[in-house]
């Protein structure tokens, strides 16, 4: 059976169970990764089923096997095996219901061609790593009949904020460009340790990542790294923190957190690269997260090229903390 429409992967046969779906890629999913490209047809199938079923060769392009990497082409003919989940329709989504609905209230905007919305902190991008919820996956049970949905760029898990999502694979690849080439302006608010020095505006310093065998990412400040650079302003003064605007020029893994740390500064209740005696300072302002939040987006529209600016107000627990702050300084003078 041939289709040219991905959406129609859910076929059965006459006995009631999944066949064999033969799906030609269109202009919109060329240029896609076909690990990727299955996952948003296969909704629900685990991440390892999915890889298992294109070293197996169960997928063929034009009849061919192919690697987790190859990038398909308009015209490909891709054959998906039938792919069972037990019992994925019956399965009970109750525990994440609260999770998807507060998705619906975070959305910030949305139109035809992306998504944008206010992360929640604890909330991690995609699952995977041992998290069967994420916010790709929030988001694909509330757009149930979206056929593309994908995210343009990341946030850690502890990271609240502006998160945009592509609808449609032109809008991606149009982003996408706009990250490679540094047009896209991200602002963040973070609190840091003690007083920022007024001159500090710019760290510069190399980020190299390692992973633990326990899978845990830790990223530190080392020659051999990769071109690192966040741009700093100071946004108001207490008398233990600073609340700073971060505008990362480059893109990588804990790039705030690592640049403050190394410019003396760590960030409130960072787990990972924070100090444990300056968040024992912050507990009676009720704080009990990362105070790191993607406050703002700029970017080009994909498709009309309008300058857009998007922001996401602060958490009530973060702004609660602020308000403390004040309060004290308040009192001092």
């Amino acid at each position: 059976m041939k289709t040219n429409n991905p959406s129609e992967q859910n076929k059965t046969s006459t006995l009631g169970t999944p066949s064999v779906q033969i799906v030609t890629i269109t202009a919109e999913n060329a240029g896609q990764r076909i690990d990727n490209f299955l996952r948003t047809q296969l909704k629900g199938v685990p991440k390892s089923m999915v890889y298992r079923i294109v070293r197996k060769g169960e997928v063929r392009v034009n009849k061919k096997r192919i690697k987790p990497e190859y990038k398909l082409e308009e015209g490909d003919e891709v054959r998906i095996p039938p792919v069972r989940v037990a019992e994925r329709d019956d399965a009970p989504v109750s525990p994440k219901l609260g999770k998807v609905a507060a998705l619906a209230d975070a959305v910030l905007y949305e139109d035809d061609y992306i998504l944008l919305l206010n992360k929640p902190s604890g909330t991690a991008v995609h699952g995977g790593s041992g998290l069967s919820f994420g916010v790709i996956e929030g988001l694909r049970a509330l757009r149930p009949e979206a056929r593309f949905l994908e995210l343009v760029h990341r946030l850690d898990r502890d990271t609240s904020g502006v998160l945009m999502v592509a609808k449609k694979r032109s809008a991606l690849r149009s982003l996408h460009e706009q990250l490679r080439t540094k047009g896209m302006q991200k602002d963040y608010l973070a609190l840091v340790r003690g007083q920022w020095q007024s001159h500090c505006k710019v760290v510069d310093a190399p980020l190299l990542k390692n992973v633990l065998q326990s899978g845990e990412r830790i990223v530190r400040v080392d020659a051999a790294g990769k071109p690192s650079e966040t741009r700093f302003k100071i946004e108001e003064r207490f008398d233990i923190a600073t609340l700073i605007k971060a505008s990362p020029i480059t893109g990588r893994t804990h790039q705030i957190r690592v640049h403050t740390q190394y410019a003396g500064h760590p960030i409130a209740f960072d787990d990972r690269y924070g100090e444990r005696e300056f968040d024992q300072q912050l507990e009676n302002t009720g704080l009990r997260r990362l105070f790191l939040h993607a406050a703002a987006l700029r970017f080009e529209h994909p498709n009309t090229g309008e300058t857009i600016r998007i922001e996401a107000p602060l958490g009530d627990d973060l702004r609660r903390c602020l308000q403390v702050l004040r309060s004290r300084a308040n009192k001092k003078e």
